[in-house]
């Protein structure tokens, strides 16, 4: 959580929402994202969306079998349908999004039973460093 974490904080000094995601496999880092949505004007660009494309050139493949995705802040659901569709094993959330997360906070995509994939989740690792950061995020955006 603290290699995404190191990615959120390259999204907030891009002034970009703070949100990192980092990939591992077989123990190993093998993607990394953060949000690019205003740099690449793509409303698509979220740090999870990055580091599963990432991910799927590394193993030349989409699915991510025996992947462990770290998240800052829980996902959208779009994030969590790519997480879902890219059969990635296990995912270890920091702060949970009351507005938009859809990986037990708003619903729950990942352990829907109408779906074939599903996905372990662990929620609230380094929950007040992720916090922090969006906290302070948007505190230096409404200052501005």
């Amino acid at each position: 959580m603290e290699l995404a974490l190191e990615e959120a904080y390259k999204a907030f000094s891009t002034y970009e929402v703070p949100v990192g995601a980092v990939i591992v496999h077989d123990g190993k880092v093998i993607a990394r994202g953060h949000n690019k949505r205003e740099t690449l004007k793509d409303p698509t660009a979220h740090a999870e969306m990055i580091a599963i494309r990432e991910a799927s050139k590394y193993l030349n493949g989409w699915r991510l079998l025996g992947c462990t995705m770290y998240v800052t802040l829980e996902p959208c659901s779009m994030c969590a349908g790519a997480i879902i569709n890219s059969r990635i094993e296990r995912l270890v959330i920091g702060a949970k999004d009351p507005k938009r997360g859809c990986c037990g906070s708003v619903i729950n995509l990942l352990n829907n039973p109408n779906f074939n994939h599903k996905v372990q989740v662990e929620y609230g690792v380094l929950e007040d460093k992720c916090s922090s950061i969006l906290t302070d995020f948007f505190k230096e955006l409404r200052n501005k």
